[in-house]
């Protein structure tokens, strides 16, 4: 038997919650037309790789390349007209925010973002071009919020919280209407958490519609809040994850009682896996994944025996990555992979030291990208170096060869490995 076949939601879910099936399928009235239907696709690739039949949902395509923008819109329809003539305010610096700003032009709705000012500023910049007024405050994202919330009073305008919002939540939750419709074989959703406003929605609507599916929920090992809330743990929530949109340190008081009704289990994924996820949906679906989006991908690689044979639904929640930090995770890829590889290699400072190392490259077609020579900062003696060469090769056994001609060859080298 599956592991997931043995686990079962907690009797929680039987009791009223605050967002139904109908309060979603009334959003995606709602919002029809105004946000992208996404495509839900088998890959065959990924499936293979994984053992599990996998479906994509790809949210990244939205028109601010993330689902946020549903439970956005939801929440702004349902404005009366005061308030939508003062205008709404929020604290975020992510996908939230662009949304919110999108939408709430569309709409002719004053939108305010309060962000930290440690904002990247290609973020701000890309907030303010949705049309929405940015406010920089404070150092950490607590102290942006607790200003956003004096402006809220100050000003009059309405609150729009990211995820703990019955109206955000069921917008949400239309991104599984959509992929069980399409895809209606699905029998298990793996959806990753932050705050818990996807997984609250897209649980209920799954319940509602198939009460048998399994819910996985997914959060970064750096981030565990939910999973200490659903498992009584008490690990720490801190650290520079790949998966910034789901860096949530307190989940809301809504959706930790709707994740907790619904799901059947919650896992862990470390950042190594968040980085080869990112890097496979580029390579084999050639789609740009942020960390937060294909957290549901490194679930189904680092647990494989949890979802070995069953027919997987993953959201691919947003594709909001800065492209320098992508290309660093496809780099460090190929480095695991032993595609790509810096060699560090003692020889002696004589003529022809260098020519016959590269030599043996030669002889081993492995094509060599750079060479950093340190004859200074070292402990070997004065007529020794350290040579260190980044090479290109087609895969780990290629490297190994290298690696034994030149210990044939009397080279001593190691490879400088990754974290």
């Amino acid at each position: 038997m599956n592991k997931i076949d043995q686990l079962s939601p907690t009797p929680a879910q039987h009791e009223a919650l605050p967002v139904t099936l109908a309060d979603i399928r009334a959003a995606r009235a709602r919002i029809n037309g105004s946000v992208q239907r996404t495509p839900t696709v088998v890959s065959r690739t990924l499936s293979e790789i994984t053992g599990a039949t996998v479906y994509l949902k790809f949210e990244n395509h939205q028109f601010t390349a993330a689902y946020k923008e549903r439970g956005a819109l939801n929440r702004l329809l349902l404005l009366d007209e005061a308030a939508r003539a003062k205008g709404v305010i929020a604290a975020s610096a992510g996908n939230h925010a662009q949304g919110l700003a999108y939408h709430g032009a569309r709409l002719g709705v004053p939108v305010t973002i309060v962000m930290p000012t440690t904002t990247p500023t290609v973020k701000v910049m890309q907030t303010e071009g949705h049309g929405a007024t940015v406010v920089l405050f404070g150092e950490t994202f607590d102290e942006a919020y607790a200003h956003a919330r004096r402006l809220e009073a100050e000003r009059g305008l309405t609150f729009v919280h990211p995820f703990d919002d019955p109206d955000i939540i069921a917008g949400q939750g239309t991104v599984a209407l959509e992929m069980l419709e399409d895809a209606p074989d699905i029998d298990t959703l793996v959806v990753p958490i932050g705050g818990g406003g996807l997984l609250s929605g897209m649980g209920t609507a799954a319940r509602g519609i198939k009460p048998d599916i399994a819910l996985i929920g997914v959060q970064a090992e750096l981030y565990p809040s939910m999973y200490d809330v659903i498992k009584g743990a008490v690990l720490p929530c801190d650290g520079d994850t790949l998966a910034e949109g789901i860096a949530v340190k307190e989940p809301g008081q809504i959706t930790r009682g709707i994740v907790n009704a619904l799901i059947n289990d919650v896992v862990l994924v470390t950042e190594r896996a968040l980085e080869q996820a990112v890097s496979l949906l580029l390579q084999i679906e050639k789609t740009v994944v942020e960390g937060a989006g294909a957290a549901g991908l490194a679930a189904l690689m680092e647990h494989k025996a949890m979802f070995a044979g069953r027919t997987v639904g993953l959201v691919l929640t947003g594709g909001n990555i800065d492209t320098r930090l992508l290309a660093n995770v496809l780099l460090r890829d190929l480095a695991r992979s032993g595609r790509l590889a810096r060699l560090r290699i003692r020889l002696q400072d004589r003529p022809g030291a260098l020519y016959q190392v590269s030599r043996i490259f030669h002889e081993q077609q492995v094509n060599i990208i750079e060479v950093y020579h340190q004859r200074v900062f070292t402990s070997l003696p004065a007529k020794g170096l350290i040579t260190d060469i980044e090479c290109e090769t087609r895969d780990e056994a290629h490297l190994q060869r290298l690696m034994v001609a030149l210990a044939q060859s009397g080279f001593d080298a190691t490879p400088v490995e990754l974290a």
